[in-house]
């Protein structure tokens, strides 16, 4: 996601630190050893369902060939071109996803894998996320990383995707480029408009910043917010929700800045390839409708106890949300005007939809087409 801030942006500050030189930034991007995250995750995650060599076999190849085949659907919904070459996706198992996602997440935040020790730090630290990523990885369909390979990297986790399919009980090859339409759109996103990788990086580093706020001020801030919900006057907005919302709570407010602006950004990337999935219709994928339904269904369905508890703490159900609205606000301003005078919306930071906009597209219509 891009939006590329000008010399006052994001990019621009920094925290002294050591010597005070201004090209030293205090962060946590040593605080994890991405590494050993990676090896903690693979050690963890269950294994995913048994398919016989044969029909994982074609499984692979069929998502390969898929994920070349979306491209140009996607590219005649969305109306968004460029001469960038189209990679075949990477297909992974769940310890696969989990070392890339670790090794993205490494770059992202400028992390050098000989992390730094101490007693929430490094390995410690490793652990932690790497027990994080192990749960992820049994729910990631797909995921197109920006940040790693000349031209991103297209990732598709065969075993969840053929586990999903059996529990949906749809067309395999259909479920199979449906998801391929979704990841697609997010790398035609990326590549059609290079500033949003900067612009991600920019607003990650700004939340990776170690100010010298006193704990009172956070705590403060933390207690406020227990009591707004408490008294039922907290916000609707989902990404404020659970503990996410409460650790969300807990920031200085040029950290939280950058943390909504991240979470608008995901909204809109994420509702924008929803609204793609199902846009190429029936003569794309001949079962698009009924996969929808069954899908949406899967999305919404209740989950035991610990699920619930995992989902929460690690925003899951903000995630969902973040589909339904971002959809909801793409398919409205595209029934409004069209595709393409939808597509100003990637221009740069200014016509990115804000917080009062994105539940009422009109607004940003008003504000950016009008």
């Amino acid at each position: 996601m891009t939006i590329r801030q000008g010399p006052d942006g994001p990019a621009a500050r920094t925290v002294a630190a050591g010597d005070g030189s201004d090209d030293e930034r205090r962060t946590f991007s040593g605080s994890v050893d991405w590494r050993w995250a990676a090896r903690t995750g693979a050690a963890l995650v269950p294994a995913g369902p048994r398919t016989p060599r044969p029909l994982a076999e074609q499984a692979v190849a069929e998502l390969i060939e898929a994920s070349v085949r979306a491209e140009v659907p996607v590219r005649a919904v969305t109306g968004l071109l460029d001469d960038q070459p189209v990679p075949a996706a990477r297909i992974v198992d769940r310890p696969g996803w989990i070392a890339a996602a670790a090794d993205s997440m490494a770059q992202l935040t400028g992390t050098d894998t000989g992390a730094k020790s101490g007693l929430l730090t490094g390995k410690p630290a490793g652990v932690q996320v790497g027990a994080m990523l192990a749960f992820l990885s049994t729910a990631i369909l797909g995921q197109y990383d920006p940040f790693t390979g000349p031209d991103g990297t297209l990732l598709l986790v065969a075993p969840n995707i053929v586990g999903v399919e059996r529990v949906l009980g749809v067309a395999p090859s259909d479920f199979r480029l449906w998801v391929c339409l979704h990841e697609v759109c997010h790398r035609v996103q990326f590549s059609a408009s290079p500033w949003l990788a900067g612009y991600m990086r920019d607003n990650v580093e700004v939340l990776g910043e170690i100010g010298d706020e006193a704990t009172t001020e956070m705590l403060s801030r933390l207690l406020t917010e227990v009591k707004l919900r408490r008294s039922g006057q907290a916000s609707e907005d989902p990404a404020t929700r659970g503990v996410v919302g409460l650790l969300r709570a807990t920031q200085p407010p040029e950290q939280r800045a950058a943390l909504d602006r991240l979470l608008l950004l995901g909204t809109l990337l994420e509702g924008h390839a929803d609204h793609v999935m199902d846009a190429v219709g029936p003569s794309v994928v001949p079962s698009v409708e009924q996969i929808r339904m069954a899908f949406d269904r899967r999305r919404t369905r209740p989950a035991n106890p610990v699920q619930r508890l995992l989902r929460a703490l690690l925003g899951i159900d903000a995630k969902v949300a973040q589909y339904v609205r971002g959809k909801a606000f793409v398919d409205e301003v595209v029934g409004t005007v069209g595709m393409e005078r939808f597509n100003v919306v990637w221009t740069d930071a200014d016509t990115l939809p804000r917080t009062d906009e994105i539940d009422e597209p009109r607004r940003w219509i008003a504000r950016v087409l009008d």
